[in-house]
C-alpha cells in the first residue's frame, strides 16, 4: 500500500520523524512523506492511506480514487466533513488514546503538587527561606472525575494506590468505569458535594460547556481542588475567578483556560491559588510513536483482509479507533 504523510508539526516534533516511525512498522509498504502543498496533492491522487490533520485529504477527496483510509493524528475529528468522507467510501480513524499515559500523568502530579504544596516551596527555595509549613495528603480523599474516556480511565487507574475515594461522572454510567461509583451529569451536584479533588477529562459539547460554573463552584467543599485538563469553556472562567478570590475553593491547576491563550492582564494569573499551565499537558516525546503504532496495526489490518477476502462488504471492518 501507498501510505501518505502530509505536513504537520506536533509537540514540535516534524512530520517526517513520523514518516520514519511508519518506515520501521510498514517495512512491506511505501510510506511517502508529503513536504509541500504540490507534493501533497500530486501524492494523494495515488495514495491508498494519507494520514494527518486532515486539510488536505479533505481537500483533494475528489481526486483521490485510490484512497481507503484516513488516518487522523488527532484524537478529535470535529475539524473534519467526516460526511464527505464517507460519501467518498473512505474510512476515517482518529488518534484517540494516545493522550492517555502523559495526561494523566499530569493529573497526577498536579494532585500531589496541590496537597503538598510544592509551589511554596519552590518560592521558599528561590528566596533561601527555610520555613516548616502545614501540607495535606492525597490519601483518604475523594477524587471525581468528570470524563470516562481513555485520559479520564487512565487517571482513576493510575489514582489507586494512592488510596482515594474515586467518583466517576459520564454521560452514559451504565457503562462503569475504574472507579468505586459512576454517575451521570444529572447527579453533578449530589458527586459535587462529596469531592476533594475534581479533575475535567471530559469533551467539550452543549452538555459540557460551562458545566462548572457558579452554582458547581458553590456546590464543592471550600477545601476542594479542581484540575481541568479537558476544555477551557467547561469552566466558567469568570465564576472561578469569583471563587478562588472569595475562598471558595481551595486552588486549580489549569493546563486549559477561556479565553486561550489567557491575556496577560487576565485576573488568573495573580492568583497565587491557581496554577496555570500553556495547554501543553499533552506534550509527550513518544506521541508519533503511539499514533504511528495505531496506523501500523490498521494497514496491516486492510492488507490482511486484501488477503483473505474477509474484510467485509466496504472493506474497512475491524480498524481501531474508527469514525466513518
Amino acid at each position: 500500500m501507498r501510505i501518505v504523510v502530509t505536513r504537520q508539526k506536533i509537540h514540535g516534533h516534524p512530520a517526517s520523524e513520523y514518516a520514519d516511525l511508519l518506515r520501521e512498522r510498514l517495512p512491506d509498504h511505501e510510506v511517502v512523506l508529503a513536504d509541500t502543498p504540490e507534493t501533497e496533492r500530486e501524492l494523494i491522487r495515488t495514495a491508498d492511506v494519507v494520514t494527518g490533520e486532515g486539510a488536505a485529504a479533505e481537500e483533494h477527496l475528489d481526486e483521490a480514487s485510490s484512497l481507503r483510509l484516513f488516518a487522523g493524528v488527532y484524537a478529535g475529528v470535529g475539524h473534519l466533513d467526516l460526511d464527505a468522507f464517507e460519501e467518498a467510501g473512505v474510512a476515517v480513524t482518529n488518534a484517540s488514546g494516545v493522550h492517555a499515559p502523559n495526561i494523566s500523568e499530569y493529573v497526577i502530579g498536579a494532585l500531589v503538587s496541590i496537597a503538598r504544596d510544592f509551589r511554596r516551596a519552590t518560592r521558599q527555595q528561590d528566596r533561601r527561606e527555610w520555613r516548616a509549613y502545614r501540607t495535606r495528603e492525597l490519601y483518604d480523599s475523594t477524587v471525581t472525575v468528570v470524563g470516562l474516556g481513555s485520559i479520564g480511565t487512565a487517571v482513576a487507574e493510575r489514582l489507586e494506590p494512592f488510596g482515594v475515594e474515586t467518583l466517576g461522572v459520564r454521560y452514559t454510567p451504565e457503562k462503569g468505569g475504574p472507579v468505586d461509583e459512576v454517575y451521570g451529569f444529572d447527579d453533578l451536584h449530589e458527586v459535587l458535594a462529596r469531592t476533594d479533588h475534581l479533575v475535567l477529562a471530559c469533551p467539550l459539547t452543549d452538555t459540557t460547556e460551562g458545566l462548572i460554573d457558579r452554582e458547581a463552584l458553590r456546590t464543592l467543599p471550600p477545601h476542594a481542588t479542581l484540575v481541568n485538563i479537558a476544555r477551557g469553556p467547561v469552566v466558567d472562567t469568570d465564576a472561578l475567578v469569583y471563587a478562588l478570590q472569595w475562598n471558595q475553593i481551595r486552588g486549580a491547576f489549569l493546563d486549559v483556560t477561556d479565553p486561550e491563550p489567557l491575556p496577560e492582564d487576565h485576573p488568573l494569573w495573580g492568583l497565587d491559588d491557581a496554577r496555570i499551565t500553556p495547554h501543553n499537558a499533552g506534550h509527550t516525546p513518544r506521541y508519533f510513536e503511539r499514533v504511528a503504532d495505531i496506523l501500523a496495526g490498521n494497514v496491516e489490518r486492510l492488507a490482511d483482509a486484501d488477503a483473505t477476502g474477509d474484510a467485509g462488504a466496504d472493506g474497512r471492518l475491524g480498524l481501531e479507533n474508527r469514525v466513518v
